[in-house]
């Protein structure tokens, strides 16, 4: 089945042909994923923000930092299969899930800060850090940094050039204010492998295929989580991301692309390699921008095998 492209990213095609498709609701069994707060940070820290996570199994731990979306729920589709092998820790960022926003600049350095500081705070000095899409660039920033251990960025954001991060807002922007214009049908919309597939043909490399209690929780973060527009701003109009000369990140560095992202393109893994030496990289075969919807499986065994 050839995935439609231009659906997603010329939203006015897209609704007019949404209303065409015949929807059916659905119910979700999957609850929201319980939150704990962490404690606060000291007065006078450089971020007064209070980071909520969930914690689950033990072993060797592991930091999950996810991208724009529901926040730390963004890694539910991996989240118990890693807890089975690992302690995991999934943070939301601030703005996103259940942690309010920063009350200063959002930018890439300062929710790297605010990660940096929960690491600190939590006492998980050298543990490994996974990031998707910006979290992928946060956890490579963190090693450029020498904050963590091992590090997995799936899809990391921040390597594009001028033409493509263009690209990147023009066709975003307008799809997040669609998804605001949706919300109270989104999960209706999502219930049908009609609506996925027109609704994230950039995200996907197969929407059809996915259950509506995967995608919901991240699409209904685009539209609700207070930092989304401050984030993407970030991520558009920022800097580019640095990169870590060879011998100088803390720990191993393994980057995985899907090869049929739409979002943070196959080619910027050449840029991201380039300014990254020590890393490896992963291609997911038939994967879109999120390898724990695409490619779960494949994802939950990268990171395992490439952290300790």
């Amino acid at each position: 089945m050839t995935v439609p492209t231009s659906a997603f990213i010329e939203p006015r095609s897209f609704y007019r042909r949404l209303s065409a498709v015949a929807l059916q609701p659905w119910s979700s069994s999957r609850g929201p994923l319980s939150v704990t707060s962490a404690p606060g940070l000291e007065r006078g820290s450089v971020l007064d923000v209070t980071l909520n996570y969930v914690r689950r199994g033990s072993g060797a731990p592991l930091l999950l930092v996810h991208g724009l979306g529901a926040g730390g729920q963004s890694w539910a589709p991996i989240l118990d299969e890693l807890a089975e092998h690992r302690e995991v820790i999934a943070v939301d960022l601030p703005g996103f899930g259940e942690t309010p926003p920063l009350t200063g600049e959002v930018s890439i350095a300062t929710l790297t800060d605010s990660v940096a500081d929960f690491i600190r705070e939590q006492g998980l000095d050298g543990i490994s850090t996974v990031g998707q899409s910006m979290g992928g660039r946060m956890v490579l920033e963190l090693a450029r940094r020498g904050v963590g251990g091992d590090t997995v960025a799936l899809d990391p954001g921040g390597f594009w050039s001028d033409r493509e991060v263009a690209v990147f807002g023009a066709t975003l922007r307008p799809s997040i204010a669609l998804v605001r214009v949706l919300r109270g049908r989104l999960p209706s919309l999502l219930g049908s492998s009609a609506g996925r597939t027109l609704l994230l043909a950039q995200l996907s490399a197969r929407p059809w295929a996915l259950s509506p209690e995967t995608v919901l929780p991240d699409v209904r973060g685009l539209a609700d989580s207070p930092s989304t527009g401050a984030a993407l701003n970030a991520l558009i109009k920022g800097p580019k991301q640095q990169g870590a000369p060879a011998g100088t990140v803390p720990g191993r560095v393994t980057i995985g692309w899907g090869r049929r992202d739409l979002v943070t393109l196959p080619s910027q893994a050449a840029r991201a390699t380039e300014l990254f030496p020590d890393a490896e990289l992963h291609w997911f075969e038939r994967c879109g921008h999120f390898p724990q919807w695409d490619a779960p499986h494949e994802a939950v065994r990268l990171i395992l095998d490439s952290t300790d």
